[in-house]
């Protein structure tokens, strides 16, 4: 029986994938911080998972817990002492432990292609991606999959509600890709359980434009929905670099010029997901219009971000 090794677990994304690992009958050992959320750390384990509370910071007790794992699945967030320092030393701790494979907290667009300085949070997913690839002693999967799909019901400002605009930077026809957390949190479970997962995985519940979007809520809600289109990505990298100097918070994971630069990313275009492997495993994906239905008759709330 496969043993999955998972850093974040107590995390929304993370216990998602916990909880489906469980039901595919893995063994799931949860790597937490002492400290970590009491109510969240027992509900893992009255779940069935195997709970081991390691000091983050200590490399020998990280290769400690990673012993006699089939694969380290790392579902944090954070910043460059998170996504770079500490998945580092987390992938270290598990070739030294002898674990065979790897999955990082990517989780995202496709952030290969994304320049520099264009977007913070992506890049330091690329810088940690240079890292997994240098490292021979062990086999990585990385999970692209778009955008969250819950951020639709309001979290991300793509659908404006109250004035029935779908907002668009450039051209209203640019495909996007979204999936929702929970089918993520899904396809990751079965891909930590596939030995002969490739070294990358992407999958998109829907991809819709924003042409489209304003097409689908006019359809389920029965009111009329419209493009807005304030200008194009130019345009919204200027006022990125503008939000970022007047109100920086640059200890924040998700300040408002990060969002503002994942929007541009994605209308950009050069985020976009090519080929997709939904078909790799039994994962039935979440519509766009199965949400945002279930949003608008109530069935479905608001998606609240949680830490």
């Amino acid at each position: 029986m496969s043993s999955v090794i998972i850093a974040g677990a107590t995390g929304d994304l993370g216990g998602r994938v916990a909880k489906h690992l469980l039901e595919l009958g893995a063994n799931v050992r949860c790597l937490v911080r002492p400290g970590s959320h009491a109510d969240k750390v027992n509900f893992l384990a009255t779940s069935g998972a195997e709970i081991v509370t390691v000091d983050f910071s200590d490399f020998d007790a990280l290769t400690k817990a990673c012993a006699g794992g089939s694969v380290a699945l790392s579902t944090v967030s954070g910043l460059r002492p998170v996504i770079v320092d500490f998945q580092s030393r987390l992938l270290n701790a598990a070739v030294a432990a002898g674990v065979p494979r790897f999955i990082p907290s990517d989780f995202s667009v496709d952030y290969r292609p994304i320049p520099a300085g264009e977007n913070r949070n992506l890049n330091l997913r690329e810088e940690f991606r240079r890292i997994v690839d240098a490292q021979t002693g062990i086999r990585a999967t990385s999970i692209l999959n778009g955008a969250f799909m819950d951020m639709l019901t309001g979290v991300a400002p793509f659908i404006l509600f109250p004035v029935r605009r779908i907002l668009c930077w450039g051209d209203p026809e640019q495909k996007l890709d979204w999936t929702s957390i929970d089918d993520t949190a899904r396809f990751t479970a079965y891909a930590a359980l596939d030995d002969a997962a490739p070294r990358y995985l992407s999958i998109a519940g829907n991809v819709v434009s924003a042409g489209s979007l304003a097409s689908l809520m006019s359809e389920i809600s029965g009111k009329p929905y419209r493009v807005m289109r304030p200008g194009s990505p130019r345009l919204l990298a200027s006022l990125v670099k503008i939000t970022r100097f007047f109100a920086p918070e640059e200890g924040q994971v998700y300040p408002a010029w990060q969002g503002m630069q994942y929007m541009h990313s994605m209308y950009s275009g050069v985020c976009k997901l090519g080929p997709l492997d939904n078909e790799r495993y039994p994962v039935r994906f979440t519509s766009v219009r199965a949400l945002l239905s279930g949003y608008l008759n109530g069935s479905v709330s608001k998606y609240q971000p949680k830490s």
